[in-house]
């Protein structure tokens, strides 16, 4: 599949990092760092316009390394970018260390997935199916 994207930002454009990877690296396109303080957040742009095909949403997710060495989040994970959007991408970053955090321009702050949407039919009903787990919710099922 191909996507077109315009890229504002100084930053390369998106890549996999490996071979293996399920997400394009996002990266920060700011002016100057950033400092966050602790439990700070921050709508951090990224340069970056996309134009997703009619069926596909990108999926904005939190990247592992950037929460093991700064304590980083996202905020609204995933994040979802519907088809028709073409606005700005921007990463709403969440400070969840004891310690204030820097976040420099070109440092990479999230992954994209890209995933195909289906659309439902919604039919009105009066009653659903039995299942064996019925109404059981949070810990129903034994495994926490």
């Amino acid at each position: 599949m191909k996507m077109r994207i315009i890229n504002k930002s100084d930053n390369p454009l998106p890549e996999y990092e490996t071979e293996g990877s399920a997400g394009l690296d996002l990266r920060a396109f700011l002016k100057e760092p950033i400092m966050l303080k602790p439990l700070q957040r921050a709508l951090i742009p990224t340069g970056l316009f996309i134009e997703l095909p009619e069926g596909f949403e990108a999926q904005v997710r939190p990247r592992s390394g950037l929460a093991l060495k700064k304590g980083l989040s996202i905020l609204n994970s995933p994040g979802t970018i519907d088809s028709d959007y073409r606005g700005e991408i921007k990463i709403i970053v969440i400070n969840l260390s004891n310690e204030t955090a820097i976040l420099n321009t070109g440092e990479r702050i999230a992954q994209m997935v890209i995933s195909e949407v289906e659309r439902v039919v919604l039919i009105e009903v009066e009653e659903l199916s039995e299942t064996q787990r019925g109404e059981g919710g949070f810990g129903h099922t034994g495994i926490i």
